[in-house]
């Protein structure tokens, strides 16, 4: 179903809701107030129509409680195909593992007031400190480490932890996608303790923000646009220090 909303200054909505009552009450009472609307009964039927190109909505309201693919399960697939905000819709409470991947909830029965109140009060992205204030790497565990070691072997070190940081930045960049919050934080914590063992200090305090704040996706983005930087900076730093000697061995 489409609305008749498209000429205003309002998101572009799909409802998914098994319950075609509700589905067409929300639909039409959306329309009417300026909302483009798209619907779809199942999990599986709204992925069909993101997979056909055929919505590309702002926004996402689906039912907590459906047959066939639903819940968080339901919310990694649309994460992976849309960068739209996700509210899960309910007539009882929503389950708090939902309540972790989504943007919000709404109780049933509303209006368009309610969900244009939600959008306003959503919580914006944390801000993000800038990490350029803090060494690339601390200068006393660099020096400990030209102790106990060659040049040469010092600087392997830090090439495997650039390449890790690449690596795992990729794979950040998965998991957001695909909304898993767990691997996420594991990941910031992986990062967080190689960086800290060889005093990468951005790198480190960058992985420690996405432990803590990985289950907050809309914070997630702009730490790993920091930690790429982190990592070129780190890059620029071995360089530096520690001059390739032949092609094989630059990063």
């Amino acid at each position: 179903m489409l609305g008749i909303g498209a000429g205003r200054d309002l998101p572009t909505v799909l409802i998914i809701d098994d319950d075609m009552v509700s589905r067409e009450v929300m639909a039409t009472v959306l329309t009417m107030t300026g909302y483009t609307i798209h619907t779809a009964a199942h999990g599986e039927d709204a992925l069909t129509l993101l997979d056909a190109g055929n919505c590309s909505p702002e926004v996402i309201l689906m039912d907590a409680q459906m047959p066939g693919l639903k819940g968080v399960s339901l919310v990694r697939e649309l994460r992976s195909r849309s960068k739209a905000s996700i509210y899960a819709m309910s007539g009882s409470d929503v389950s708090e593992d939902l309540k972790k991947v989504v943007d919000g909830y709404l109780f049933k029965p509303f209006g368009p007031e309610s969900l244009q109140q939600l959008m306003e009060q959503r919580r914006a992205p944390a801000a993000v400190e800038p990490e350029q204030d803090l060494p690339v790497v601390n200068a006393e565990t660099l020096e400990q480490l030209r102790s106990l070691m060659s040049s040469a072997a010092v600087r392997e070190i830090y090439v495997a932890v650039v390449q890790d940081l690449d690596k795992r930045a990729t794979a950040l960049r998965q998991a957001v996608a695909a909304g898993d919050v767990q691997e996420i934080r594991r990941l910031g914590h992986a990062i967080k303790g190689g960086a800290s063992m060889v005093g990468a200090m951005q790198a480190s305090r960058l992985g420690a923000k996405l432990e803590a704040e990985g289950d907050q996706l809309d914070n997630v983005p702009p730490l790993l646009e920091q930690l790429e930087a982190a990592g070129a900076n780190l890059r620029r730093m071995l360089e530096a220090e520690f001059p390739a000697q032949g092609q094989a061995s630059k990063v």
